[in-house]
C-alpha cells in the first residue's frame, strides 16, 4: 500500500526526471506526512497517511473549482494535475454503479425512509470504509431515499 519511503521514492524518481510538477506535489505531500507525524507522536499507519492523501485531493480539486470559476483555466488544470498525481497513492475507489447497489441493499435491509439519511449514511459508511467518496455515496443515497 502506500507509506513513506514508497513516496520519497517517487520523488527521487521524479527528481531525476526533472518532474517539476510531480517532485513539487510530492514534497508538499511528504511535508504534509512528516508534520502530522510531529503532531501525533507516532508513526502514521497507511490508513492514517491515505487520509492525508484524500485531504491533498480534495483540497486541489476544490480549488481547482475555485480557478475554473474565477476564470483561470491554466491554475485549475495545474491543480487537477496534482489531484491525479495524488490519487495513484489511494486506494482504488468502487465505481457508482457499486455504491448504487450497496445502497439500494442498505435501504431495503433498513426499510429506511428520507429522514433516516444520516442513520443510513452512518452505516453505508462502515460498510464501504475508504473504497467511496463520502460526496458520492451522499449523493446516490439522496437520489434514492427520495
Amino acid at each position: 500500500m502506500i507509506s513513506l519511503s514508497q513516496i520519497e521514492a517517487d520523488l527521487k524518481e521524479a527528481l531525476k526526471a526533472r518532474d517539476s510538477i510531480k517532485a513539487d506535489t510530492l514534497r508538499g505531500l511528504k511535508t504534509r506526512i512528516q508534520n502530522e507525524h510531529i503532531a501525533k507522536q507516532h508513526e502514521l499507519s497507511e490508513t492514517e497517511i491515505a487520509a492525508l492523501v484524500r485531504s491533498e485531493v480534495k483540497r486541489r480539486k476544490e480549488a481547482a473549482e475555485s480557478y475554473r470559476i474565477g476564470g483561470r483555466p491554466e491554475l485549475a488544470n495545474k491543480e487537477l494535475k496534482e489531484a491525479d498525481i495524488l490519487e495513484v497513492y489511494l486506494p482504488p475507489q468502487m465505481s457508482e454503479g457499486q455504491l448504487a447497489a450497496i445502497v439500494e441493499k442498505t435501504i431495503a435491509e433498513t426499510q429506511a425512509k428520507p429522514a433516516d439519511f444520516g442513520k443510513v449514511m452512518g452505516r453505508l459508511k462502515a460498510q464501504v470504509g475508504d473504497q467511496a467518496d463520502g460526496a458520492i455515496l451522499a449523493k446516490i443515497l439522496r437520489e434514492r431515499l427520495k
